[in-house]
């Protein structure tokens, strides 16, 4: 049975890119374009991944992980976060929530990406 992945992104580019980048390697791809819907989406899908973005409208990958965090369906979870900045403060903020590994926009590689996926949750 194919992995289910959410995808919580509001850029309309990010969303394309790894939907078809992670659809062609098999995984089925779900997307919510802010936090609360993603939160909404984990509840209804329950992935077997999240890659959340950090900096989006109504709420932000941070208040997302610590809703996760609160939630005991939600919180074992895997995430691997997208970050705009990659500042370290960020990334340290984004581990002490549980996240497993992050992608920095700027630096964004389809197959960096595919890895970090496969690293969490196999093929």
């Amino acid at each position: 049975m194919a992995k289910k992945i959410l995808l919580v992104e509001d850029e309309e580019i990010m969303i394309d890119l790894l939907q078809k980048k992670l659809g062609k390697e098999g995984y089925t791809v779900f997307v919510a374009k802010e936090g609360e819907e993603g939160l909404k989406k984990m509840r209804e899908v329950n992935p077997d991944l999240v890659l959340l973005d950090i900096i989006m409208p109504k709420k932000g990958g941070f208040e997302v992980m610590e809703e996760m965090n609160r939630d005991p369906k939600l919180k074992n979870i895997p995430v691997i976060v997208i970050s705009n900045s990659g500042q370290p403060v960020e990334l340290d903020r984004a581990k002490e929530l549980g996240a497993k590994d992050w992608l920095i926009k700027t630096e964004f590689d389809p197959k960096e990406v595919l890895e970090k996926v496969i690293k969490q949750i196999g093929k």
